[in-house]
């Protein structure tokens, strides 16, 4: 679905700049391969015996006891999308401005949700715990991962360290997931990759959101 989505970004960026030239670059399809493989393995995890049994092994190995649970996960979620913004208040200067930023976020977190909860609602699966059937994929993995994706985009050219912190608070947030027994390895993998895809989505929608405002400028 969401590969689906930037095909149609695609086709839209090249067939809609007549009159108004964007700065838009052409798509690397080459950023889709991570995205796209923790994507594929969420997907073949669902009717393959051997890495549900991955799943149970991985989850074991992390955490064989369900009463020992660390609630950071509930924090953590939420610190790199935090950060896109928080850097720029501490004077380190963003690739794009606020007001992109923000269109850039609403749009990467509104797909990467949507995705999350569409799946979670058609593809009934079993937490770990067995407190309910939406364990698949881990939407506060999904999250932290849309962020930590802002976060490099915005922040590479400043130092790669950024976009590295907010990778590893995400990929933190998702092995906690496991260690308190809310999500296998599966979902968070699935959730990883959507947060990724979304993000680059959303970075090439972009253009179109600068073509509407230069558009309304010309107009007043």
């Amino acid at each position: 679905m969401l590969f689906y989505i930037a095909l149609c970004a695609k086709r839209y960026l090249q067939n809609d700049n007549q009159d108004f030239e964007t700065n838009a670059k052409p798509i690397n399809y080459k950023q889709l391969i991570v995205p796209v493989a923790l994507m594929t393995y969420g997907v073949i995890s669902l009717n393959s015996p051997y890495l549900k049994h991955k799943d149970q092994q991985i989850n074991n190995s992390i955490n064989n006891d369900p009463s020992k649970t660390f609630k950071l996960d509930n924090v953590s979620v939420f610190i790199p999308s935090a950060a896109v913004f928080g850097l720029d208040l501490l004077g380190i200067p963003s690739k794009h401005n606020l007001k992109q930023r923000l269109v850039v976020s609403s749009i990467a977190h509104a797909i990467t949700l949507s995705a999350v909860y569409t799946i979670k609602k058609t593809t009934p699966t079993w937490r770990p715990d067995r407190a309910d059937q939406e364990s698949f994929p881990s939407g506060h993995t999904a999250v932290p991962f849309t962020g930590a994706e802002i976060l490099w985009q915005e922040y590479k050219d400043q130092s790669i360290w950024y976009g590295i912190a907010g990778y590893t608070i995400a990929a933190g947030t998702g092995y906690l997931r496991m260690y308190n027994h809310k999500h296998w390895f599966s979902d968070v993998a699935m959730g990883a990759g959507i947060g990724i895809m979304g993000t680059k989505i959303a970075y090439w929608l972009l253009p179109l959101f600068d073509k509407h405002l230069q558009s309304k400028k010309q107009v007043t």
